[in-house]
């Protein structure tokens, strides 16, 4: 059990990595050049809503890396919008300029053609969701560990 749980913590860390040149090989083949893998990630997980940073930190997974300064560059290179709360001036909310809601689409498109090569050749709907069945739990169990000790 101990070997076959190892290989799957392995194994979420390389998948996690191959999906990041996954999204860089794309960005290539489209010519852009003025964003990285992980702010596209940034971006792909902001979608149509308005985020904080905070938020966002809380919400996405991006190892390695730093979200302030990726929404420094996203924003600078005008893929974000970054404004003040109207109620709370130290808070800052983003969201995507139209320029980065154009790029979002063309990476939906990638999932798109991911997900049904994966379904026509890899796995079916059902296998799919039995392994997110069990890495939810494998996460929810980690979050107890962190929250509850043993």
């Amino acid at each position: 059990m101990k070997e076959q749980y190892l290989l799957i913590i392995r194994l979420i860390e390389r998948l996690h990595r191959r999906f990041l040149d996954v999204i860089k090989a794309e960005l290539d083949r489209l010519g852009v050049e003025d964003i990285n893998n992980v702010q596209t990630l940034i971006l792909s997980n902001i979608g149509e809503e308005q985020l904080t940073v905070g938020e966002l930190t809380a919400r996405g997974y991006y190892l390695g890396s730093n979200v302030s300064y990726n929404v420094k560059k996203l924003v600078e290179n005008g893929y974000l919008i970054q404004e003040r709360s109207n109620h709370d001036k130290r808070m800052t909310r983003v969201r995507l300029s139209d320029k980065g809601l154009e790029l979002t689409a063309k990476i939906e498109d990638l999932y798109e053609r991911n997900a049904a090569e994966i379904g026509k050749n890899l796995a079916s709907l059902e296998q799919l969701q039995e392994i997110n069945r069990v890495l939810t739990g494998i996460e929810r169990y980690w979050s107890r560990l962190i929250s509850f000790g043993r």
